[in-house]
Protein backbone atom coordinates (compact mmCIF):
# COMPACT_ATOMS: atom_id res chain seq x y z
CA UNK A 1 0.00 0.00 0.00
CA UNK A 2 1.29 3.47 -0.85
CA UNK A 3 1.09 5.93 2.07
CA UNK A 4 0.30 9.62 1.74
CA UNK A 5 3.93 10.62 2.35
CA UNK A 6 4.98 8.45 -0.58
CA UNK A 7 2.20 9.95 -2.68
CA UNK A 8 3.49 13.43 -1.95
CA UNK A 9 7.10 12.52 -2.76
CA UNK A 10 6.26 10.70 -6.02
CA UNK A 11 4.00 13.52 -7.17
CA UNK A 12 6.69 16.07 -6.33
CA UNK A 13 9.28 14.20 -8.39
CA UNK A 14 6.89 13.92 -11.32
CA UNK A 15 6.09 17.62 -11.25
CA UNK A 16 9.73 18.54 -10.93
CA UNK A 17 10.92 16.37 -13.81
CA UNK A 18 8.05 17.34 -16.09
CA UNK A 19 8.19 21.05 -15.22
CA UNK A 20 4.46 21.65 -14.78
CA UNK A 21 3.97 25.32 -13.82
CA UNK A 22 1.29 24.60 -11.19
CA UNK A 23 0.65 28.19 -10.19
CA UNK A 24 1.69 29.82 -13.45
CA UNK A 25 -1.94 30.66 -14.29
CA UNK A 26 -1.67 33.80 -12.15
CA UNK A 27 0.64 35.29 -14.81
CA UNK A 28 -0.89 33.36 -17.69
CA UNK A 29 -0.98 34.91 -21.16
CA UNK A 30 -2.95 33.04 -23.82
CA UNK A 31 -1.15 32.64 -27.13
CA UNK A 32 -3.16 33.67 -30.18
CA UNK A 33 -3.03 30.16 -31.69
CA UNK A 34 -4.40 28.75 -28.44
CA UNK A 35 -7.19 31.33 -28.39
CA UNK A 36 -8.13 30.34 -31.95
CA UNK A 37 -8.23 26.66 -30.96
CA UNK A 38 -10.33 27.31 -27.86
CA UNK A 39 -12.80 29.41 -29.85
CA UNK A 40 -13.09 26.61 -32.39
CA UNK A 41 -13.76 24.09 -29.62
CA UNK A 42 -16.39 26.33 -28.05
CA UNK A 43 -18.19 26.90 -31.35
CA UNK A 44 -17.98 23.25 -32.42
CA UNK A 45 -19.23 22.08 -29.02
CA UNK A 46 -22.17 24.47 -29.29
CA UNK A 47 -23.26 22.71 -32.48
CA UNK A 48 -24.40 19.78 -30.32
CA UNK A 49 -27.32 21.89 -29.11
CA UNK A 50 -28.33 22.88 -32.63
CA UNK A 51 -28.37 19.30 -33.85
CA UNK A 52 -29.67 17.45 -30.79
CA UNK A 53 -32.38 19.84 -29.59
CA UNK A 54 -35.83 18.91 -30.86
CA UNK A 55 -37.00 21.63 -33.29
CA UNK A 56 -40.61 21.48 -32.03
CA UNK A 57 -40.29 21.09 -28.25
CA UNK A 58 -36.86 22.64 -27.68
CA UNK A 59 -35.86 19.74 -25.42
CA UNK A 60 -32.24 18.60 -25.73
CA UNK A 61 -31.16 14.98 -25.93
CA UNK A 62 -29.04 13.50 -23.18
CA UNK A 63 -26.56 12.16 -25.73
CA UNK A 64 -25.96 11.91 -29.46
CA UNK A 65 -26.88 8.22 -29.35
CA UNK A 66 -29.85 7.31 -31.54
CA UNK A 67 -33.04 7.14 -29.50
CA UNK A 68 -31.61 8.93 -26.48
CA UNK A 69 -34.16 10.73 -24.27
CA UNK A 70 -34.13 14.43 -23.51
CA UNK A 71 -32.30 15.48 -20.36
CA UNK A 72 -33.50 18.52 -18.44
CA UNK A 73 -29.93 19.33 -17.38
CA UNK A 74 -28.78 19.18 -21.01
CA UNK A 75 -31.74 21.43 -21.88
CA UNK A 76 -30.55 23.94 -19.28
CA UNK A 77 -27.10 23.96 -20.85
CA UNK A 78 -28.73 24.36 -24.27
CA UNK A 79 -30.64 27.46 -23.14
CA UNK A 80 -27.41 28.97 -21.82
CA UNK A 81 -25.57 28.03 -25.01
CA UNK A 82 -28.15 29.62 -27.31
CA UNK A 83 -27.73 32.93 -25.48
CA UNK A 84 -23.94 32.63 -25.64
CA UNK A 85 -24.18 31.84 -29.36
CA UNK A 86 -26.13 35.03 -29.99
CA UNK A 87 -23.37 37.04 -28.31
CA UNK A 88 -20.71 35.36 -30.46
CA UNK A 89 -22.60 35.72 -33.75
CA UNK A 90 -23.15 31.98 -34.22
CA UNK A 91 -26.89 32.62 -34.09
CA UNK A 92 -28.75 35.82 -34.81
CA UNK A 93 -30.56 37.53 -31.93
CA UNK A 94 -33.87 36.42 -33.43
CA UNK A 95 -32.78 32.81 -33.93
CA UNK A 96 -31.55 32.46 -30.35
CA UNK A 97 -34.64 34.17 -28.98
CA UNK A 98 -36.98 31.85 -30.87
CA UNK A 99 -35.13 28.74 -29.74
CA UNK A 100 -35.29 29.79 -26.10
CA UNK A 101 -38.94 30.78 -26.50
CA UNK A 102 -39.80 27.36 -27.95
CA UNK A 103 -38.21 25.60 -24.98
CA UNK A 104 -40.06 27.84 -22.53
CA UNK A 105 -43.34 26.95 -24.26
CA UNK A 106 -42.69 23.27 -23.59
CA UNK A 107 -41.52 23.78 -20.01
CA UNK A 108 -44.61 25.84 -19.23
CA UNK A 109 -47.21 23.61 -20.88
CA UNK A 110 -45.95 20.10 -21.64
CA UNK A 111 -42.87 18.99 -19.74
CA UNK A 112 -43.68 16.57 -16.91
CA UNK A 113 -42.93 17.98 -13.48
CA UNK A 114 -43.93 17.75 -9.84
CA UNK A 115 -44.30 21.01 -7.91
CA UNK A 116 -42.02 22.69 -10.45
CA UNK A 117 -39.32 19.99 -10.34
CA UNK A 118 -38.91 18.44 -13.77
CA UNK A 119 -38.35 14.76 -14.37
CA UNK A 120 -34.75 13.95 -15.18
CA UNK A 121 -35.46 12.31 -18.55
CA UNK A 122 -38.26 13.24 -20.90
CA UNK A 123 -39.50 12.15 -24.29
CA UNK A 124 -37.96 14.80 -26.56
CA UNK A 125 -41.08 14.84 -28.75
CA UNK A 126 -43.79 15.01 -26.08
CA UNK A 127 -42.15 16.14 -22.85
CA UNK A 128 -43.54 13.12 -21.00
CA UNK A 129 -41.58 11.33 -18.28
CA UNK A 130 -39.66 8.27 -19.44
CA UNK A 131 -37.23 5.66 -18.05
CA UNK A 132 -39.03 5.70 -14.69
CA UNK A 133 -36.90 8.76 -13.94
CA UNK A 134 -37.12 10.91 -10.84
CA UNK A 135 -38.25 14.49 -10.43
CA UNK A 136 -34.68 15.70 -9.96
CA UNK A 137 -33.51 18.46 -7.64
CA UNK A 138 -30.08 19.13 -9.16
CA UNK A 139 -31.13 18.66 -12.77
CA UNK A 140 -34.04 21.05 -12.26
CA UNK A 141 -31.62 23.55 -10.70
CA UNK A 142 -29.35 23.34 -13.76
CA UNK A 143 -32.36 23.77 -16.04
CA UNK A 144 -33.66 26.81 -14.14
CA UNK A 145 -30.18 28.33 -13.93
CA UNK A 146 -29.86 27.95 -17.71
CA UNK A 147 -33.28 29.55 -18.24
CA UNK A 148 -32.49 32.51 -15.98
CA UNK A 149 -29.09 33.01 -17.59
CA UNK A 150 -30.48 32.81 -21.12
CA UNK A 151 -33.22 35.31 -20.35
CA UNK A 152 -30.69 37.73 -18.85
CA UNK A 153 -29.13 38.08 -22.31
CA UNK A 154 -32.50 39.36 -23.60
CA UNK A 155 -33.28 42.05 -21.06
CA UNK A 156 -36.57 43.86 -21.42
CA UNK A 157 -38.21 41.03 -23.39
CA UNK A 158 -40.95 38.58 -22.30
CA UNK A 159 -38.26 35.92 -21.83
CA UNK A 160 -37.19 37.55 -18.57
CA UNK A 161 -40.65 37.32 -17.06
CA UNK A 162 -41.19 33.77 -18.33
CA UNK A 163 -37.89 32.53 -16.89
CA UNK A 164 -38.71 34.16 -13.57
CA UNK A 165 -42.11 32.42 -13.46
CA UNK A 166 -40.53 29.03 -14.18
CA UNK A 167 -38.20 29.71 -11.28
CA UNK A 168 -40.90 30.97 -8.94
CA UNK A 169 -43.12 27.92 -9.36
CA UNK A 170 -40.44 25.52 -8.07
CA UNK A 171 -41.45 24.49 -4.54
CA UNK A 172 -37.97 24.19 -3.08
CA UNK A 173 -39.36 23.46 0.39
CA UNK A 174 -41.15 20.36 -0.84
CA UNK A 175 -37.85 18.79 -1.92
CA UNK A 176 -36.55 19.10 1.64
CA UNK A 177 -38.93 16.33 2.76
CA UNK A 178 -39.10 17.90 6.22
CA UNK A 179 -35.32 18.11 6.64
CA UNK A 180 -32.71 20.84 6.30
CA UNK A 181 -31.16 19.04 3.31
CA UNK A 182 -32.32 18.71 -0.27
CA UNK A 183 -33.36 15.26 -1.42
CA UNK A 184 -31.89 14.05 -4.72
CA UNK A 185 -35.36 13.46 -6.12
CA UNK A 186 -38.86 12.03 -5.93
CA UNK A 187 -40.75 9.30 -7.78
CA UNK A 188 -44.53 8.91 -7.84
CA UNK A 189 -44.19 5.18 -7.26
CA UNK A 190 -42.09 5.36 -4.09
CA UNK A 191 -41.87 8.96 -2.91
CA UNK A 192 -38.61 10.66 -2.01
CA UNK A 193 -35.31 8.97 -2.81
CA UNK A 194 -33.15 7.90 0.16
CA UNK A 195 -30.28 10.19 -0.89
CA UNK A 196 -29.69 13.79 0.20
CA UNK A 197 -27.24 16.52 -0.72
CA UNK A 198 -25.38 16.30 2.59
CA UNK A 199 -21.79 17.19 1.60
CA UNK A 200 -19.90 19.31 -0.91
CA UNK A 201 -20.88 18.52 -4.51
CA UNK A 202 -22.32 20.18 -7.58
CA UNK A 203 -25.42 21.16 -5.57
CA UNK A 204 -24.27 24.70 -4.69
CA UNK A 205 -26.34 26.01 -7.61
CA UNK A 206 -29.39 24.26 -6.12
CA UNK A 207 -28.72 25.86 -2.75
CA UNK A 208 -28.25 29.29 -4.31
CA UNK A 209 -31.51 29.24 -6.26
CA UNK A 210 -33.52 27.90 -3.30
CA UNK A 211 -32.14 30.35 -0.77
CA UNK A 212 -32.69 33.19 -3.22
CA UNK A 213 -36.35 32.36 -3.81
CA UNK A 214 -39.09 34.77 -2.75
CA UNK A 215 -42.04 32.49 -3.54
CA UNK A 216 -40.72 29.32 -1.86
CA UNK A 217 -37.73 30.37 0.26
CA UNK A 218 -36.06 27.66 2.32
CA UNK A 219 -34.64 28.25 5.81
CA UNK A 220 -31.28 29.96 5.64
CA UNK A 221 -29.98 27.31 8.05
CA UNK A 222 -29.89 24.92 5.08
CA UNK A 223 -26.70 26.57 3.85
CA UNK A 224 -24.88 25.46 7.01
CA UNK A 225 -26.44 22.00 7.25
CA UNK A 226 -24.42 20.19 4.58
CA UNK A 227 -20.94 19.02 5.48
CA UNK A 228 -17.76 20.63 4.25
CA UNK A 229 -15.49 17.62 4.75
CA UNK A 230 -11.79 18.43 4.37
CA UNK A 231 -8.95 16.10 3.48
CA UNK A 232 -5.40 16.71 2.31
CA UNK A 233 -3.63 15.40 -0.78
CA UNK A 234 0.00 16.30 -1.48
CA UNK A 235 -0.23 19.24 0.90
CA UNK A 236 -3.47 20.63 -0.54
CA UNK A 237 -6.41 20.77 1.85
CA UNK A 238 -9.62 20.38 -0.11
CA UNK A 239 -13.31 20.56 0.71
CA UNK A 240 -13.90 17.45 -1.33
CA UNK A 241 -16.77 15.70 -3.07
CA UNK A 242 -17.53 12.02 -2.51
CA UNK A 243 -16.52 10.91 -6.00
CA UNK A 244 -13.68 13.37 -6.56
CA UNK A 245 -15.05 13.87 -10.09
CA UNK A 246 -14.00 17.17 -11.60
CA UNK A 247 -17.53 18.05 -12.73
CA UNK A 248 -18.53 18.42 -9.07
CA UNK A 249 -16.03 21.28 -8.82
CA UNK A 250 -17.22 22.85 -12.11
CA UNK A 251 -20.99 22.85 -12.59
CA UNK A 252 -22.02 25.49 -10.05
CA UNK A 253 -18.91 27.50 -10.93
CA UNK A 254 -19.99 27.74 -14.56
CA UNK A 255 -22.82 30.01 -13.40
CA UNK A 256 -21.61 31.47 -10.09
CA UNK A 257 -18.50 33.61 -9.84
CA UNK A 258 -16.95 32.44 -6.58
CA UNK A 259 -13.71 34.36 -7.06
CA UNK A 260 -14.56 37.07 -4.54
CA UNK A 261 -16.90 35.13 -2.25
CA UNK A 262 -15.86 33.86 1.17
CA UNK A 263 -17.92 31.27 3.06
CA UNK A 264 -16.63 31.58 6.62
CA UNK A 265 -13.06 31.07 5.48
CA UNK A 266 -13.77 28.78 2.52
CA UNK A 267 -12.82 30.02 -0.95
CA UNK A 268 -14.69 27.69 -3.32
CA UNK A 269 -12.93 29.02 -6.41
CA UNK A 270 -9.51 28.26 -4.96
CA UNK A 271 -10.90 24.95 -3.70
CA UNK A 272 -11.78 23.94 -7.28
CA UNK A 273 -8.33 25.03 -8.40
CA UNK A 274 -6.71 22.79 -5.79
CA UNK A 275 -9.02 19.89 -6.67
CA UNK A 276 -8.01 20.22 -10.32
CA UNK A 277 -4.31 20.25 -9.47
CA UNK A 278 -4.86 17.20 -7.28
CA UNK A 279 -6.62 15.44 -10.16
CA UNK A 280 -3.53 16.04 -12.28
CA UNK A 281 -1.18 14.81 -9.54
CA UNK A 282 -3.33 11.72 -8.94
CA UNK A 283 -3.04 10.78 -12.62
CA UNK A 284 0.72 11.41 -12.47
CA UNK A 285 1.05 9.05 -9.50
CA UNK A 286 -0.69 6.25 -11.42
CA UNK A 287 1.16 6.90 -14.68
CA UNK A 288 2.94 3.54 -14.57
CA UNK A 289 -0.37 1.69 -14.15
CA UNK A 290 -2.24 3.22 -17.06
CA UNK A 291 -0.91 4.24 -20.45
CA UNK A 292 -3.57 6.95 -20.76
CA UNK A 293 -2.08 8.94 -17.88
CA UNK A 294 0.96 10.03 -19.83
CA UNK A 295 2.62 13.42 -19.63
CA UNK A 296 0.16 16.29 -20.21
CA UNK A 297 -2.93 14.04 -20.04
CA UNK A 298 -5.19 14.07 -17.00
CA UNK A 299 -8.88 14.64 -16.30
CA UNK A 300 -10.86 12.19 -14.17
CA UNK A 301 -14.57 12.95 -14.12
CA UNK A 302 -17.91 11.25 -14.67
CA UNK A 303 -18.14 10.09 -18.28
CA UNK A 304 -18.65 7.18 -20.61
CA UNK A 305 -16.09 4.41 -20.33
CA UNK A 306 -15.31 1.00 -21.77
CA UNK A 307 -17.59 -0.55 -19.13
CA UNK A 308 -20.35 2.06 -19.21
CA UNK A 309 -20.92 5.43 -17.59
CA UNK A 310 -19.00 5.84 -14.33
CA UNK A 311 -18.20 8.59 -11.84
CA UNK A 312 -14.43 8.55 -12.30
CA UNK A 313 -12.48 10.78 -9.96
CA UNK A 314 -9.36 11.41 -7.92
CA UNK A 315 -8.64 11.54 -4.23
CA UNK A 316 -9.71 13.00 -1.87
CA UNK A 317 -12.88 11.02 -2.42
CA UNK A 318 -13.29 7.42 -3.52
CA UNK A 319 -10.93 7.89 -6.47
CA UNK A 320 -12.53 5.45 -8.93
CA UNK A 321 -10.41 5.19 -12.08
CA UNK A 322 -9.44 2.68 -14.77
CA UNK A 323 -7.41 4.72 -17.26
CA UNK A 324 -10.40 6.54 -18.75
CA UNK A 325 -10.02 10.29 -19.35
CA UNK A 326 -13.02 12.58 -19.83
CA UNK A 327 -12.35 15.02 -22.67
CA UNK A 328 -14.34 17.82 -21.05
CA UNK A 329 -12.64 17.55 -17.64
CA UNK A 330 -9.56 19.68 -18.27
CA UNK A 331 -11.53 22.11 -20.46
CA UNK A 332 -14.14 22.62 -17.74
CA UNK A 333 -11.36 23.53 -15.30
CA UNK A 334 -9.66 26.05 -17.57
CA UNK A 335 -10.79 29.01 -15.45
CA UNK A 336 -8.97 27.43 -12.49
CA UNK A 337 -5.84 26.05 -14.19
CA UNK A 338 -5.38 27.68 -17.61
CA UNK A 339 -1.76 26.56 -18.13
CA UNK A 340 -2.37 22.94 -17.21
CA UNK A 341 -5.72 22.74 -18.99
CA UNK A 342 -4.37 24.30 -22.16
CA UNK A 343 -1.58 21.73 -22.21
CA UNK A 344 -4.10 18.87 -22.08
CA UNK A 345 -6.35 20.44 -24.70
CA UNK A 346 -3.52 20.98 -27.15
CA UNK A 347 -2.20 17.44 -26.57
CA UNK A 348 -5.59 15.78 -27.07
CA UNK A 349 -6.34 17.81 -30.17
CA UNK A 350 -2.98 17.33 -31.86
CA UNK A 351 -2.17 13.78 -30.79
CA UNK A 352 -5.61 12.14 -30.76
CA UNK A 353 -7.82 14.48 -32.73
CA UNK A 354 -8.46 11.95 -35.48
CA UNK A 355 -10.08 9.52 -33.04
CA UNK A 356 -11.44 11.97 -30.48
CA UNK A 357 -12.47 15.16 -32.28
CA UNK A 358 -15.47 15.41 -34.59
CA UNK A 359 -17.94 17.91 -36.01
CA UNK A 360 -19.33 18.63 -32.53
CA UNK A 361 -15.97 19.01 -30.81
CA UNK A 362 -14.38 16.47 -28.48
CA UNK A 363 -16.21 13.19 -28.06
CA UNK A 364 -16.85 12.21 -24.48
CA UNK A 365 -13.87 10.13 -23.37
CA UNK A 366 -11.13 7.64 -24.23
CA UNK A 367 -9.00 4.89 -22.70
CA UNK A 368 -5.71 3.99 -24.37
CA UNK A 369 -5.18 0.90 -22.21
CA UNK A 370 -8.41 -0.63 -23.54
CA UNK A 371 -8.07 0.95 -26.99
CA UNK A 372 -11.50 2.43 -26.37
CA UNK A 373 -12.80 5.67 -27.89
CA UNK A 374 -16.23 7.11 -27.19
CA UNK A 375 -18.39 7.52 -30.26
CA UNK A 376 -20.93 9.69 -28.49
CA UNK A 377 -21.25 13.22 -27.23
CA UNK A 378 -23.07 13.96 -23.96
CA UNK A 379 -25.15 17.12 -23.71
CA UNK A 380 -24.09 18.09 -20.19
CA UNK A 381 -20.42 17.63 -21.07
CA UNK A 382 -20.71 19.77 -24.18
CA UNK A 383 -22.52 22.35 -22.08
CA UNK A 384 -19.80 22.72 -19.47
CA UNK A 385 -17.26 23.15 -22.29
CA UNK A 386 -19.24 25.99 -23.88
CA UNK A 387 -19.90 27.80 -20.60
CA UNK A 388 -16.42 27.56 -19.13
CA UNK A 389 -14.72 28.56 -22.37
CA UNK A 390 -17.08 31.53 -22.63
CA UNK A 391 -16.10 32.62 -19.12
CA UNK A 392 -12.43 32.10 -19.87
CA UNK A 393 -12.26 33.71 -23.30
CA UNK A 394 -14.70 36.58 -22.75
CA UNK A 395 -13.75 37.94 -19.34
CA UNK A 396 -16.29 36.07 -17.27
CA UNK A 397 -19.21 36.89 -19.56
CA UNK A 398 -21.52 34.24 -18.09
CA UNK A 399 -20.60 35.19 -14.54
CA UNK A 400 -21.32 38.86 -15.21
CA UNK A 401 -24.86 38.07 -16.34
CA UNK A 402 -25.66 35.54 -13.65
CA UNK A 403 -24.27 37.41 -10.65
CA UNK A 404 -26.54 40.39 -11.38
CA UNK A 405 -29.69 38.29 -10.89
CA UNK A 406 -31.69 39.34 -7.82
CA UNK A 407 -32.14 35.79 -6.55
CA UNK A 408 -28.37 35.29 -6.56
CA UNK A 409 -27.86 38.52 -4.65
CA UNK A 410 -30.47 37.33 -2.12
CA UNK A 411 -28.65 34.01 -1.74
CA UNK A 412 -25.35 35.77 -1.04
CA UNK A 413 -27.04 37.83 1.66
CA UNK A 414 -28.98 34.97 3.26
CA UNK A 415 -25.98 32.61 3.22
CA UNK A 416 -23.93 35.40 4.82
CA UNK A 417 -21.18 35.18 2.24
CA UNK A 418 -18.64 37.97 2.36
CA UNK A 419 -16.72 39.71 -0.39
CA UNK A 420 -13.01 38.95 -0.25
CA UNK A 421 -12.13 42.29 -1.83
CA UNK A 422 -13.71 44.34 0.94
Amino acid sequence: MIHRAQVAFIAFLFLLTNSFPIYAQETFSLANEDRVLLKKIEKDSFQYFLIHTDPETGLTKDSSRSGAPASIAATGFALASFAIASQNGWLSYREAYQKIERTFDTLERKAANEKGFFYHFLDPKTGKRIWNSEASSIDTALLIAGALLAASYFKGTPLENRARKLYERVDWNWMRNGTLLFCHGWKPEHGFLPYYWDMYAEHLILQALALGSETHPVPKEMWREWKRDIDSYNGNEIVYSYTGSLFTYQYSHAFIDFRNLNDQGIDYFNNSKKATITNQEFCALHQNEYQTYQKNIWGLSACLGPDGYKAYGAEPGIGLHDGTIASYAAIGSIVFTPVESMSVIRTLYERYGQQLYGDLGFKDAFNLDRNWWAREYLGIDQGIIVMMLENFLNEGAVWKHFMKLLMIQRWIERAELTNKTV
